[in-house]
């Protein structure tokens, strides 16, 4: 048995949707992108297969698993050994949860690709060319983003700097803004009308002053503590480009 069927099997893991038997049923569906489910990649499915076996083991420990905790304390098992880092594992100690042991339950990428085209035998066809990649490109920044603040959220929350911030609703937009003017809207809105401003064109050539990013990156400029990051667009577009975060009350 692999490791993934023996995690499957030691914290009686089950699918998320109906109409699937097992848990590797629904493993390969996801991996296919079959049954209306989106085609989704290794590292996608072994994140998402990792949080599973989190939620396991908090489960086992009596330990809340709201998903926005599953989340944010996956991405902190998983990144830096920081501060937050050390502040969780004496948390998780608290409730007998190892942090040591916890995180070499995780499986890497490379052992879910070998479960499922070796031990489930599984096939995907090649995938076809999209000319929405662009987009998809600005969701998985959008996401990470998002993960980010609720991160930050739960910090906050659990220091009793910013009561029930952890439940809050966060809600992570793109939105472009043209040079010249105030104009300001949605990628996707952009996108679908095929201009950001009407009245400045879909061209704005503009002069660098040496402090600006250079031609074809804009900045994405994002909520106070979370990185700054480039965007590549093309090389005649010149537009600002930001990342609007915005976090709803508590539920």
């Amino acid at each position: 048995m692999c490791k993934v069927d023996d995690l499957i099997e030691r914290y009686d893991l089950t699918p998320s949707r109906d109409g699937y038997e097992t848990l590797d049923e629904y493993l390969l569906a996801r991996w296919k992108g079959v049954d209306g489910l989106e085609s989704e990649g290794y590292q996608a499915l072994t994140e998402w297969f990792n949080k599973q076996v989190l939620r396991g083991v908090y489960d086992e420990q009596g330990r809340d698993i709201a998903a926005y905790r599953i989340d944010a304390e996956y991405e902190i098992l998983t990144g830096d050994r920081d501060l937050r880092h050390d502040e969780l594992a004496a948390d998780l100690a608290a409730d007998s949860i190892d942090t040591d042991e916890l995180e070499d339950e995780f499986v890497s990428w490379s052992t879910m690709r070998r479960h499922l085209n070796g031990c489930l035998d599984g096939e995907k066809e090649p995938a076809r060319s999209t000319s929405d990649w662009e987009l998809e490109s600005v969701e998985v920044a959008r996401s990470k983003t998002r993960e980010k603040a609720r991160a930050a959220l739960h910090s906050l929350s659990s220091k009793g700097r910013l009561p029930g911030a952890a439940s809050a609703d966060v809600d992570i937009q793109v939105k472009l803004t043209c040079p010249e003017c105030p104009t300001r809207i949605p990628i996707e809105d952009a996108v679908e009308r095929g201009y950001i401003c009407k009245d400045h064109g879909r061209t704005v050539p503009r002069e660098s002053d040496g402090d600006e990013a250079p031609s074809g990156v804009q900045q994405a400029i994002l909520p106070p503590g979370l990185a700054q990051i480039g965007v590549s667009l093309t090389d005649d577009l010149v537009y600002t480009l930001d990342f609007v975060a915005a976090m709803g009350g508590a539920i």
